[in-house]
């Protein structure tokens, strides 16, 4: 199992916790046991990279962990809450309360501004007026440098802005755990550097944990902590 020492970690201090978790893929001859007794704690404020070959699991586990799928066995906590049994719709309310993404391909609405995009969330999510919404929103966008593009079309901003509109959108809900899966593998050395940072910085200053999937081992080594998959499992 690859995860902190118990002995190091408060347990009000981690944001999301799996426990022996196991997924199989396909139908008879066919399955694949993806993932084999995967188990993992992220702290608060800790930024991580999982790495790994293409097929060892890696974006698997980071769809469980998104409650985008349900593991064959096992358990996911979040906020110390099981997510496993929740039915659907807890676990569509936790994940847009608790979890922000970030992909690889920025999945931004084209015809949608850069606030309206960070805004999609909160609007989801349903607790705020349409001027708090706009003011959270456009504090996002500062704190990832694009205070002054706020009115700019997706369609208008670069590969690296709308990645970066992408990370701010990631942020609308306040949540408590990022998951990245390849957040700059369409970016060049420049902009996949200004990523990873803003996405340390957002670790230290909001409190979070990130957890990003990556082949990028530059950007890896710039992470707190290095977990290693191979074959549906994590090795030392």
């Amino acid at each position: 199992m690859s995860e902190l020492a118990a002995s190091e970690i408060s347990e009000d201090r981690i944001a999301l916790r799996c426990d022996n978790l196991h997924r199989y893929l396909g139908e008879g001859e066919g399955r694949v046991h993806v993932l084999r007794g995967v188990s993992l704690k992220l702290m608060r404020g800790k930024i991580y990279a999982i790495v790994g070959p293409s097929g060892c699991g890696k974006s698997t586990l980071l769809y469980l962990l998104g409650l985008l799928d349900k593991p064959d066995e096992g358990e996911i906590f979040l906020g110390g809450e099981p997510m496993t049994t929740a039915s659907d719709v807890g676990r569509t309310a936790a994940r847009c309360e608790h979890l922000g993404f970030v992909f690889q391909f920025h999945f931004l609405l084209k015809e949608f501004s850069a606030l309206d995009n960070v805004m999609i969330p909160m609007r989801k999510l349903g607790s705020l007026s349409q001027s708090e919404m706009e003011e959270k929103a456009a504090g996002y966008l500062e704190s990832v440098g694009l205070g002054d593009k706020v009115s700019r079309l997706a369609t208008q901003l670069s590969g690296g802005e709308q990645q970066r509109v992408a990370i701010a959108r990631s942020l609308a809900n306040t949540p408590s755990v990022i998951l990245a899966d390849e957040p700059t593998g369409n970016l060049d050395v420049k902009n996949s550097n200004i990523v990873i940072d803003l996405l340390k910085q957002l670790a230290k200053e909001n409190d979070q944990a990130i957890l990003i999937v990556t082949h990028n081992t530059d950007i890896a080594d710039q992470c707190d902590h290095i977990l290693t998959m191979q074959d549906g499992q994590f090795i030392d």
